[in-house]
């Protein structure tokens, strides 16, 4: 890295975590006439994943946001009318459609690109982008398949085109379909304003480091490149004149970045207590998380049963502005299950009943049911609260 300018103040860790709420739209009232698609762009990209547990994880963000939206009114917010599309971002990510034009360098980046995991047939590349002209929108099934054969990695030559023509922008995806992207071409999808490449890498970079500063309100360089998934050296190369400031924070140890606007205002307003999604921008990052929160989150649901530690999907429980506990839901008809329930202490069992009432409400559950709490001198102070936010006390 080159020579880092001096910081223009120092934060302590609770200012910092405050700023991180409330850039992430944790903290204070929620702009529910924004709704959904506020939600989305002030963010600036939601993670999607194939994992369903009560509901999947790009409907959690807006929920742990707003509250109890209907899951429907998500979906529509989402693809409706041309305000989003899917693309490849920390991963596969809903984004604001104005943020188009600033993929340019990735578009680019993967036509540039001397090889694939997947080897594409002559002809079917153009025979993809024909049919969708014709056709449109369709899925990957609809186009001819998805899969030669059932195995997950094992894609059909149709497939490996329209994901390929989706890399390089000539394609888009515009809705996911029974989990299954919808594709459509680039120039029906995309404003006419907004579709064109003409961006060069450095404008797309520094929108790209100042968008993820604004979304974590302050950060580190690894912080900042991780939320749009970006290298260390291109961060470096445009941070000085993407309009973040250095600031230093207690604790964390490394030269940090922060949205000049989050350090206007100090910040004040109602905290959420909810579940969050392993996905949620929040937590996504490991390290981050650990520095901000004292917590430390896994996803284990790729680790065998036996190893792990705290279950499936552990969803972390955010209450006061901190992170007090760990539930692992499932669903059993009318009931949310908590498979498995870590809390920090008997003063978390209120936050974490709270939140696994009002999530079970959402999800149109009529009660709640604690199978384990790992503490389990904590689990007469959970249950007891449940019973009491569920009537039943």
């Amino acid at each position: 890295m080159t020579t880092l300018p001096r910081p223009t103040t120092t934060l302590t860790a609770d200012d910092a975590r405050r700023i991180v709420l409330r850039a992430q739209g944790l903290l204070g009232a929620p702009d529910r006439r924004a709704g959904v698609r506020g939600v989305l762009r002030h963010l600036g990209a939601v993670q999607l994943d194939t994992i369903s547990v009560l509901a999947r994880s790009h409907e959690f963000v807006p929920y742990a946001r707003l509250g109890a939206v209907g899951r429907k009114a998500v979906e529509a917010a989402y693809w409706s009318d041309g305000h989003a599309f899917e693309y490849w971002s920390h991963a596969a990510c809903i984004l604001p459609v104005e943020e188009w034009p600033h993929l340019a360098f990735r578009r680019r980046a993967y036509r540039n690109r001397p090889h694939w995991n997947h080897d594409l047939p002559a002809g079917v590349y153009d025979q993809v982008v024909k049919q969708l002209r014709a056709e449109g929108p369709l899925t990957a099934t609809e186009l001819g398949g998805a899969k030669r054969t059932s195995e997950w990695w094992d894609w059909s030559g149709t497939k490996v085109a329209v994901e390929r023509a989706l890399m390089y922008g000539e394609v888009v995806c515009v809705e996911r379909r029974g989990w299954k992207r919808v594709y459509d071409l680039a120039e029906r999808a995309i404003p006419e304003e907004l579709l064109h490449d003409e961006l060069d890498d450095t404008a797309c970079l520094r929108r790209l480091v100042r968008l993820a500063g604004e979304s974590l309100g302050v950060g580190t360089r690894a912080d900042i490149a991780d939320y749009h998934r970006l290298k260390g050296e291109q961060v470096d190369a445009v941070i000085a004149d993407s309009g973040l400031v250095p600031v230093e924070v207690e604790g964390w140890g490394r030269p940090a970045w922060a949205d000049p606007a989050a350090l206007a205002t100090p910040p004040r307003g109602r905290h959420r207590t909810t579940l969050l999604s392993p996905f949620d921008s929040l937590v996504w990052e490991r390290a981050r998380t650990e520095r901000i929160f004292g917590f430390t989150h896994r996803l284990e649901a790729y680790v065998p049963r036996p190893k792990r530690v705290y279950g499936y999907f552990a969803m972390p429980v955010l209450a006061g502005g901190r992170l007090v506990g760990r539930v692992d839901p499932a669903r059993e008809g009318h009931t949310l299950v908590a498979k498995q329930v870590t809390l920090d202490g008997p003063k978390a069992a209120p936050a974490v009943a709270q939140a696994l009432v009002e999530a079970a409400i959402w999800v149109n559950c009529t009660d709640v049911r604690v199978e384990r709490v790992d503490a389990p001198e904590l689990r007469e102070p959970l249950t007891r609260e449940l019973s009491v936010l569920l009537g039943q006390g």
